[in-house]
């Protein structure tokens, strides 16, 4: 049954990990039929996907972020206030008022409840706590879908007024890329990657030092880093002479080939699309135990140990993986089948709008 469905992002294209589950999801949704249209700041691409409709609202300055969320917000309940359409549904991916279905691709704010009193007053904390409250709990919400197991955890715990509009997680899909070459690693070397803008959340320093721990196993073992501009993240490597790239913004689909392991010690990952991606690849993955995407990762395809761990187990649990002489098996998760995951809640959300 085809639906009409606007989608709500701020940034269309696919230029993040959130970003690329948008855009691949909609025109996977467009594909199969549906009307799709598409509210964002800017389209990040020179055409949206086939059948989609873009409409670009013109880039808001980013900070503070709360404002900026807000105003956004407000673009989009003008523009579907002067563009009403009953049978239209609306799924957003922002904090918006409007939407019937909305798409956690993070853990949300409300873990700032965690900490002191002190951390948690201020305008900051308080508008972007009233702001999230309205996108789980508003009264036309009908679904709140998270993308991994932890992250329905963490609404549940905070946001119990989601009750049963919390929805079962839909993770992200997997575009097939080139896979690594099978080959064996230099018994003194290896090219290990770490792939991720926010390369503190994602543990960017634990990997610099279980590399230089590593060294001791394999003196001519290599790190490259894709995603941080390389200025941001200099000063990781101030005492290293060589055995590092820095890659800065490429497309890691084309990074993955290069790799002998991929190396993901997230303190923070409600899911983790670069483990996934790697598998796909036949890249053999390492991650901590705070990646979302862990559960995704069988005994053939690599390994995860405790954040808490320290460096000298993140070196030997590589140094492991890099010794097999066997292969991982490819991961498989097309988009396509998120789609037809959201086209069935589309109809539920049909039945309870009519």
């Amino acid at each position: 049954m085809s639906q009409s469905l606007l989608h709500i992002v701020r940034c269309y294209g696919p230029v993040g990990g959130m970003e690329r589950y948008v855009w691949e999801l909609t025109g996977e949704l467009a594909d199969m039929g549906h009307k799709v249209e598409v509210l964002c700041e800017r389209l990040h691409a020179d055409v949206p996907p086939q059948g989609v409709r873009c409409i670009e609202f013109g880039e808001l300055a980013p900070k503070p972020r709360w404002l900026s969320h807000l105003r956004f917000s407000h673009l989009v309940s003008r523009w579907v206030a002067a563009n009403p359409d009953p049978s239209r549904i609306i799924h957003s991916h922002e904090r918006t008022s409007v939407h019937h279905v909305t798409t956690f691709h993070g853990p949300p704010f409300a873990l700032v409840l965690d900490r002191s009193w002190l951390r948690r007053i201020s305008l900051r904390v308080l508008a972007n706590l009233w702001l999230e409250k309205r996108e789980v709990c508003g009264a036309q919400v009908k679904s709140v879908v998270p993308n991994s197991s932890a992250i329905a955890a963490m609404l549940q715990h905070y946001y119990p007024c989601i009750g049963e509009r919390l929805y079962d997680p839909i993770a992200p899909g997997v575009n097939p890329g080139p896979a690594r070459p099978e080959r064996l690693v230099p018994k003194d070397g290896g090219i290990i990657g770490f792939v991720g803008k926010e390369w503190r959340r994602k543990g960017l320093d634990i990997a610099v030092s279980a590399i230089e721990a590593l060294r001791k196993l394999r003196p001519e073992v290599e790190l490259w880093v894709a995603g941080p501009l390389p200025k941001d993240i200099q000063h990781l490597f101030a005492g290293w002479h060589d055995g590092y790239r820095l890659l800065g913004e490429v497309d890691s689909r084309e990074v993955y080939p290069e790799l002998d392991l991929l190396l993901h010690p997230a303190r923070a990952e409600p899911y983790g699309m670069v483990i996934t991606e790697a598998m796909a690849a036949n890249v053999p993955v390492l991650a901590s135990d705070q990646c979302g995407a862990a559960s995704e990762i069988g005994q053939s395809h690599g390994d995860i140990l405790r954040i808490d761990e320290p460096s000298s187990a993140w070196a030997d649990a590589a140094h492991a993986l890099l010794t097999r002489n066997n292969p991982p098996p490819g991961f498989e998760r097309p988009w396509s089948q998120v789609a037809r995951d959201y086209a069935e809640l589309y109809v539920s959300t049909a039945s309870d709008l009519s």
